[in-house]
């Protein structure tokens, strides 16, 4: 007899446990917006070394992690970036990159294990010869786990095989990761390996009882 219940609606149904609750209102803060909130730069830089990036910005929602990571690569508005037709950012996130970034999404069909064919993905890069027509391409977007596909976990050589396309054709990868941690758990894969062919990566996470959102990456110069 079942008598546990683990309620799986939502990533955010969780509540924030008492000790968490104690350690953010004991917290250190200053100015964020001025570089002088300790507690923001110390997660920041926890989260950048955790998963074997560069830097990292802590930010409000996961939505936003996506959005930033994609304008950051998309910073010329008509630029196209190659997604699945069932990931979260494509379906989910207000049209945000076309909104507020102008960046066009070239969608490829999403397979049951959330993986998106190969030849699709090369078959959607456009041609650079027919920028006076086209968008251009200039991204590619995993999600890991992906939500849609029943939370299926991308294996590590899948990530590094598309990996080697976005670099043959001079792209770049983003990786929504709101759940990576869980696909680092079930694939027993470090999660910084998990992300190493990504150019940049949107995290959901807890660190030193401080829960948040985060894009990481390298810095943009």
């Amino acid at each position: 007899m079942v008598t546990n219940v683990v309620d799986l609606r939502s990533d955010t149904v969780t509540k924030p446990s008492d000790a968490m609750r104690a350690a953010m209102a004991a917290a250190d803060v200053d100015d964020d917006v001025l570089g002088a909130d300790p507690t923001a730069r110390r997660f920041e830089a926890e989260m950048a070394a955790l998963l074997g990036k560069e830097a990292a910005l802590f930010v409000p929602s996961g939505t936003m992690a996506n959005l930033v990571s994609v304008l950051a690569h998309c910073d010329v508005r008509g630029s196209e970036v190659i997604l699945g037709d069932a990931s979260h950012i494509h379906v989910y996130e207000n049209g945000g990159i076309s909104t507020l970034g102008g960046v066009h999404p070239r969608t490829v069909p999403n397979n049951p294990d959330g993986t998106m064919d190969l030849a699709r993905i090369v078959d959607a890069i456009r041609n650079p010869d027919g920028a006076l027509l086209y968008p251009t391409t200039r991204l590619i977007c995993l999600e890991n786990t992906h939500a849609n596909s029943g939370g299926k976990c991308l294996s590590v050589e899948y990530t590094d095989k598309v990996g080697e396309i976005a670099v043959n054709h001079g792209l770049k990868l983003h990786i929504d990761g709101a759940r990576i941690f869980n696909a680092s758990v079930a694939l027993g894969v470090p999660v910084h390996r998990l992300v190493k062919a990504a150019d940049s990566v949107s995290v959901r996470s807890q660190v030193a009882g401080f829960c948040g959102q985060f894009a990481t990456g390298m810095r943009m110069k």
